[in-house]
């Protein structure tokens, strides 16, 4: 939710649409950029239901200025996608349906997850994954998850992209990939920043981009799957 991945979602949205279209085309985008620091304090707070009023109020905001499809550019706050569903006519396209039906068409079962510890650990996320979409998820180390957790927040959400960081975040794929891992999903908005497909011997589902494209699509009529 940090600004830092607001920069490939526009980028992405933009690009899916001019692919399409053609020429000078561009995406009709209204953006609610939040103030990150506000949610960040409730989120580690536990405060939930104060980081969903503000994310409600900017789904509503969204909603009267013309939007016709909504998306929470954010793995973390998909806790309180039913809240904000709950507040607005328009659709909110999950971000984590939309980066399973990418892995279940390459045919992949079992895939590790790195994000921040809220969506490493809790249920709202990877229940959804498995039981939406019969996906088996594995999740590093509780060591590991504090690191990766940690790199998000004091690094990437800052714009810092660390090589030592980096080294840390493959070796825990390494473990990932160990344990049975096919694949790795880049549950936060902004590990594609620092992590590439490069950097490991498996497939990434970056969230960020795979959200971003099918907002093109839907927003163009070509819903995935269809």
């Amino acid at each position: 939710m940090s600004w830092e991945s607001t920069v490939p979602y526009y980028q992405t949205i933009n690009r899916v649409v001019r692919e399409h279209l053609g020429g000078l085309h561009s995406a009709r985008i209204v953006i609610y950029s939040v103030d990150f620091h506000e949610i960040e304090r409730f989120q580690h707070a536990g405060r939930w239901t104060e980081a969903a009023e503000i994310l409600v109020g900017a789904a509503r905001c969204l909603e009267r200025a013309g939007a016709e499809c909504l998306i929470l550019c954010t793995n973390t706050m998909h806790k309180v996608a039913p809240q904000i569903e709950a507040s607005v006519t328009i659709p909110l396209l999950h971000i984590a349906d939309a980066t399973a039906r990418r892995i279940a068409a390459v045919g992949i079962g079992k895939v590790g997850l790195l994000g921040t510890r809220f969506t490493m650990e809790e249920d709202f996320y990877r229940d959804r994954l498995a039981t939406d979409h019969a996906l088996e998820v594995l999740t590093p180390s509780r060591e590991d998850r504090d690191t990766v957790h940690r790199v998000i927040y004091d690094e990437l959400c800052l714009g810092t992209v660390d090589d030592e960081s980096r080294t840390e975040f493959r070796r825990i794929v390494r473990d990932l990939v160990s344990k049975g891992a096919q694949a790795v999903i880049l549950g936060c908005t902004e590990i594609g920043l620092l992590l590439r497909p490069a950097d490991v011997s498996v497939p990434l589902f970056d969230t960020a981009q795979i959200h971003a494209e099918e907002a093109a699509l839907y927003a163009l009529h070509e819903t995935a799957g269809t």
